[in-house]
């Protein structure tokens, strides 16, 4: 028998981005995880064509069943911004029975103001995509859809440097220059981390995939 067939199955670890952006934003915080000793999927997913509240129940759900990490022992996620909605609307339709434990760095858990004042901009829409609106604080904001509380082990980092103009004038202190951090926080999350960088450079920080492994191996972050 080879020494692969005898080995263990390792844990699973599913990465997802934020809008508009790709799953390369996510290749350094990927490569921390699996030097963790995690079977990682950096996954990169369709953004900004297909409805925000689709790509969590249906694109993700079909994903997961493609990897077949159903035979993990156990299934984790970390995500980035928009990334944290879809885990939680895959989780609102379907619960896998190794779920593990979800870190999502910089999520609008609670929509974002910002999101507010760019879906008035035409051209901010072409360069976005379809899901800025559901991304914002109104009526119509996909996270007023999900379950208001976390029934699942999640870990939630913010970020509190800001580079974004945006953030200076329509977000409350501290934010990331996208979110406030008050928008990150949902009621049921095991533990809440505040750091000092933006809202897209927070994932390239060596201390974001640290603290999201920490909370992985033993669900809260390290202080």
């Amino acid at each position: 028998m080879s020494p692969s067939a005898t080995a263990p199955a390792r844990e699973v670890v599913v990465i997802l981005h934020g809008v508009a952006i790709s799953h390369r934003l996510t290749a350094r915080l990927a490569k921390f995880v699996a030097a963790a000793g995690y079977d990682v999927h950096n996954l990169d997913y369709p953004s900004k064509t297909v409805p925000l509240a689709e790509l969590g129940p249906r694109w993700l759900a079909a994903k997961l069943a493609e990897l077949g990490v159903e035979c993990a022992p156990k299934l984790h996620f970390v995500t980035h911004s928009m990334g944290g909605l879809i885990v939680r609307g895959y989780l609102a339709a379907h619960r896998p029975p190794n779920l593990g434990r979800v870190v999502t760095i910089v999520p609008p858990h609670r929509g974002s103001a910002v999101s507010d004042k760019l879906r008035r901009l035409p051209l901010i829409w072409r360069i976005i995509g379809r899901n800025l609106g559901a991304l914002g604080t109104g009526p119509d904001a996909y996270w007023r859809m999900l379950p208001p509380r976390a029934d699942f082990e999640l870990g939630v980092i913010a970020g509190s440097s800001a580079l974004n103009p945006l953030g200076w004038l329509y977000l409350e202190r501290p934010h990331d220059g996208t979110v406030a951090e008050h928008s990150t926080r949902l009621d049921g999350m095991r533990d809440h981390l505040l750091l000092p960088s933006n809202h897209t450079l927070i994932l390239f920080r060596r201390r974001t995939a640290e603290q999201a492994i920490a909370f992985l191996r033993t669900g809260r972050f390290a202080r």
